[in-house]
């Protein structure tokens, strides 16, 4: 028997691989909504403390170990009880630490070896950096006025953080912790994303709008794509491979389709309504957005382009974050084999 036969076999025997979980972040319920990627059905609702928490940003780590969420009181006027970012076991979904990173806490980003955590404090100005090991602030930067979104560069250089009412991003260098620089967009900038080579980055401008493509290298903005009539962007994600830029465009009821390397817009997704987080499988093949006012999450096939799912998560769906598969190089190579 030939060599490639036997591999197939043998790989063919493996026990089929465990699609990801996703978890969606409910604002105004108080929970965050798990649900199997591969059946569409709800696994858990984990009801977020103290009561009247607001979870809003969430966060796999590289290892999908643990599922990190940040926490506003009810309130978000002054610091309450609630001020917080937690991280819980994405198997179990207990609390496993809780981190003071600051007043308001909205959008954050976790360094890919979990020792550290940049945090945006909306109503403070400011940003946070803490030490995870140590659960101790070891920094807390001026950036803009109202800062919201959180962005790593790939190679762990930068950290983006928007700021809705100044329409700024300032530039964090993750070395010195300082902030090194700081450029205009568009008004009420809201989510920042990377390109996998680290060499673009993508501002979703709410009020404007519009996505600015920024050089993430001498960090300068290159140009401004219009997005469809009443778009009011938020959540921006980048495919795996690249080649794709997709923005959530809330109260448009919409996902926008823009082609990264001619920099042009080339669909426009019908999809729940106020999509505000999106999410993007490791194969690019699955998109999800979470739908604040219909409380749900909207699967979109990318190749398809249209929506195929509709999950309900729960009142305010803000943010969402899909795990990772255990599908492995086995899987990948057994695939080969059977096409």
């Amino acid at each position: 028997m030939k060599i490639w036969a036997i591999t197939f076999l043998l790989l063919s025997a493996l026990p089929a691989a465990a699609a990801p979980l996703a978890y969606v972040t409910n604002e105004v319920a108080g929970t965050v909504t798990i649900f199997d990627t591969a059946t569409n059905q709800v696994v858990s609702t984990v009801p977020m403390t103290p009561k009247g928490a607001r979870p809003r940003g969430v966060q796999l780590t590289a290892d999908g170990k643990r599922l990190y969420v940040a926490l506003s009181d009810l309130a978000h006027i002054t610091k309450g009880p609630a001020d917080a970012v937690v991280a819980l076991d994405a198997k179990t979904f207990k609390e496993i630490q809780r981190f003071d990173v600051g007043t308001d806490p909205e959008r954050f980003v976790v360094t890919r070896d979990g020792s550290r955590l940049y945090a945006a404090n909306e109503d403070a100005g400011t940003a946070t950096v803490t030490d995870i090991r140590k659960n101790k602030v070891i920094s807390s930067l001026v950036v803009g006025i109202e800062p919201e979104g959180v962005a790593l560069s790939p190679d762990g250089r930068w950290v983006y953080v928007t700021a809705e009412t100044s329409n700024t991003v300032s530039v964090i260098d993750t070395r010195t912790l300082e902030v090194v620089t700081t450029f205009l967009v568009d008004p009420r900038p809201r989510v920042a994303a990377f390109s996998p080579d680290g060499k673009r980055a993508y501002v979703t401008a709410e009020v404007g709008g519009t996505v600015a493509v920024v050089d993430a290298v001498r960090h300068q903005v290159l140009r401004t794509i219009k997005l469809p009539p009443r778009s009011k962007p938020v959540g921006v994600v980048v495919s795996p491979d690249g080649r794709w830029v997709y923005v959530a465009n809330g109260h448009a009821n919409s996902v926008s389709v823009i082609d990264a390397a001619t920099e042009t817009l080339t669909a426009t997704i019908p999809v729940g309504r106020r999509p505000w987080g999106i999410d993007i499988t490791r194969d690019g093949r699955r998109l999800y957005t979470a739908n604040g006012l219909s409380g749900d999450v909207s699967v979109i096939d990318t190749a398809a382009l249209k929506v195929i799912a509709t999950i309900p998560a729960g009142q305010g769906a803000w943010g969402v974050v899909i795990g990772r598969g255990r599908a492995g190089r086995w899987n990948q190579l057994a695939g080969r084999f059977r096409r």
